[in-house]
């Protein structure tokens, strides 16, 4: 989280930056600039003065909005995680549907929190993440291509090879062939 921004929920009016300026200055926080739903820090606060912060606002009605992204952002990555390794998931729901039912928030609002905060979107990092639940069960050795691309809800083999190509520039195939190769040279 970049600590030197602070976006604050409820500032409204000039009143407002008023309240905000006397929060700060009572608890020593130097700031460069404060506007409508921002503030502009000098230096980046620890979390508890960001937590002290928090409470002060939510006194008189303000909250730091950043805190909540992160949550929101932190059980999108939860529930994600979970789709992909609960061996008991398999909902195969769309994972849109998911999050909506889940965080009772509009998917694109959400999607939006997640690419502002991580750089990247909610599907990229569901891929990436499938990619590297995939080479774990290659590794195994335990399911066909097939049975992982059911399991992790893709549509067939040749779309889960598809997918792992692009993002690893190998097949499964070549990828398992290649560990296995590993794992024997390691062993000598």
């Amino acid at each position: 989280m970049n600590n030197k921004e602070l976006h604050i929920k409820n500032m409204v009016c000039d009143r407002c930056i008023i309240s905000v300026r006397e929060i700060l200055q009572r608890n020593n926080i130097v700031f460069l600039n404060i506007s409508l739903g921002t503030i502009e820090l000098q230096s980046d606060m620890d979390p508890d003065q960001i937590e002290e912060l928090q409470n002060e606002f939510k006194q008189v009605g303000f909250e730091i909005l950043s805190e909540k992204n992160e949550r929101i952002v932190k059980q999108i990555k939860a529930i994600i995680l979970k789709e992909i390794f609960d061996a008991d998931s398999n909902s195969h729901q769309n994972l849109s549907v998911t999050l909506k039912e889940n965080l009772h928030f509009d998917y694109s609002h959400l999607s939006s929190i997640f690419s502002k905060t991580e750089g990247k979107s909610i599907q990229t990092y569901q891929n990436e993440l499938k990619i590297e639940r995939i080479k774990e069960l290659l590794e195994y050795d335990e399911l066909s291509i097939s049975e992982i691309a059911d399991k992790l809800g893709f549509g067939s083999a040749a779309y889960l090879s598809t997918q792992f190509k692009k993002i690893t520039g190998t097949t499964p195939s070549k990828y398992k062939i290649s560990k296995k190769n590993r794992n024997t040279l390691d062993t000598f």
